[in-house]
């Protein structure tokens, strides 16, 4: 019995080491046996295995950037418009076609510089996100200036920017209270004071900075322009503005960072994360940049013949064309917030851009300028600051109570189509001078009187 038991013992014994046998062969013939490894490690760069795998690696990472970045958005429809306008140019068409061509493609250029910055702030940081978004946040507001300044154009750097503040507060925040309100009819929509209240308080500061140059050129009387004392004022309270808002930055980003941390806080909610890689949305950010760089520059350069040619002023076409374009973004993203009742977010989107081109993109241009011995102030002339002032006036007015509804919007909006219609009917050419009851002639272009 015993020996019986013994020689099936020996039997099993031989299975499992005929199977142990198997295994080191499957194993010997497998990628983790040594030599295989080493053959591997050996193996040529230029081996065709490789080289295919690298180049579809290539190709896919080609193919998800492009759909991430061109057809990740709703403008992408508007893209052809950027060829066609480069094309317009080297052919020779039509002046205001190519300003039309060139308006339609900085569209959904303005939008995706956006995108991408907020594809970056996802591997700098909070911090370094936070001076990234501020100061690429309105490039395309900031490239139309510098274009516009080169070729002199202070008028239209001017109406440009002023149009920029007018529609985040108004066309932007309007629209998104109104959207916001109607779509959460049921809900009570709150939102956080204090951040309204910071950015009311560095708007009141701009419009003082833009206020004092007009009165004192108003107060020092007609019979003396004072071009030289407005424009020294103005260069002096422009650094100031700069020093202002970089305090603003300090203080959001470090100091007091708790007061914007709901934002945060709501946009870690929905779980985003980034779509493509740092270096590919910093090439697409450079290659986006020169892009539109090209065609502000055709912008600027057609403006008074889409002007004469459509019948419509300089003024209207600088103050609310322009600055639809460049906000399409801020547009876009804080309608799409207001409707998921994130107001924090809405009235960040909209008061900072404001904030940012009121406090940062203005006095940099007055300081550009500057450099550049061109001869830019703060005076927007009586009309244009006369709107801001109400504009600021009404939007901290609306904000007071910390609590919104759809009537605020319409508020709002209708602001900003009555604004609208007022230089629509503007028609005073930029360059001719008007001779007003008590002899003096006026320049709009310069905003300064003279004897």
């Amino acid at each position: 019995m015993e020996e019986s038991q013994e020689a099936l013992n020996n039997i099993e014994n031989g299975i499992s080491n005929y199977n142990k046998g198997l295994g080191n062969n499957k194993e010997i013939n497998g990628s983790k046996t040594p030599q295989n490894l080493s053959a591997s490690i050996v193996r040529k760069k230029s081996d065709p295995i490789l080289v295919s795998n690298v180049r579809f690696q290539m190709l896919r990472n080609i193919h998800n950037n492009l759909h991430e970045v061109v057809l990740g958005t709703k403008l992408a429809v508007l893209f052809p418009a950027i060829p066609l306008a480069i094309l317009a140019d080297f052919y020779h068409f039509g002046r205001p076609w190519i300003f039309a061509l060139s308006l339609l493609g900085l569209t959904p250029l303005a939008e995706r510089v956006s995108f991408l910055t907020e594809q970056i702030a996802y591997f700098t940081g909070p911090t370094v996100g936070g001076l990234l978004n501020a100061t690429c946040g309105n490039a395309t507001e900031m490239i139309i200036a510098f274009f516009a300044l080169r070729q002199n154009k202070i008028h239209v750097v001017k109406y440009s920017l002023l149009g920029s503040i007018l529609s985040n507060l108004l066309l932007v925040l309007g629209t998104s209270l109104l959207f916001g309100g109607l779509a959460n009819l049921k809900k009570e929509q709150r939102y956080d004071r204090k951040q309204a209240d910071v950015n009311s308080l560095l708007l009141l500061l701009g419009l003082l900075c833009h206020m004092l140059p007009l009165m004192f050129r108003y107060a020092s009387g007609l019979g003396n322009p004072f071009a030289i004392d407005t424009l020294q004022l103005s260069r002096t309270s422009s650094i100031f503005m700069l020093i202002a808002y970089v305090a603003y930055i300090f203080f959001q980003l470090k100091t007091h960072r708790q007061l914007f941390e709901s934002q945060e806080e709501d946009e870690d909610e929905d779980g985003e994360k980034a779509v493509i890689g740092f270096w590919s949305a910093f090439s697409w950010l450079v290659g986006m940049t020169i892009i539109i760089a090209l065609l502000s520059e055709y912008v600027v350069g057609t403006i008074e013949a889409a002007s004469n040619s459509w019948g419509i002023s300089v003024n209207f076409i600088s103050i609310i064309l322009l600055p639809i374009v460049g906000n399409a973004a801020e547009h876009a993203g804080s309608i799409i917030f207001a409707l998921k009742n994130k107001l924090d977010i809405s009235l960040g989107v909209a008061l900072g851009s404001a904030s940012q081109i009121s406090m940062f993109v203005v006095p940099l241009s007055v300081i550009v300028a500057w450099i550049m011995g061109i001869q830019m102030d703060l005076d927007f002339s009586l009309l244009e600051t006369g709107s801001l002032a109400f504009t600021i006036i009404i939007t901290a007015f609306a904000l007071q109570d910390g609590t919104s509804h759809y009537m605020k919007g319409v508020i709002l909006f209708l602001c900003y189509v009555v604004i609208a219609a007022c230089f629509f009917v503007d028609k005073i050419p930029m360059n001719e001078t008007i001779v007003g009851n008590l002899g003096t002639v006026h320049e709009p272009s310069s905003g300064i009187l003279f004897a």
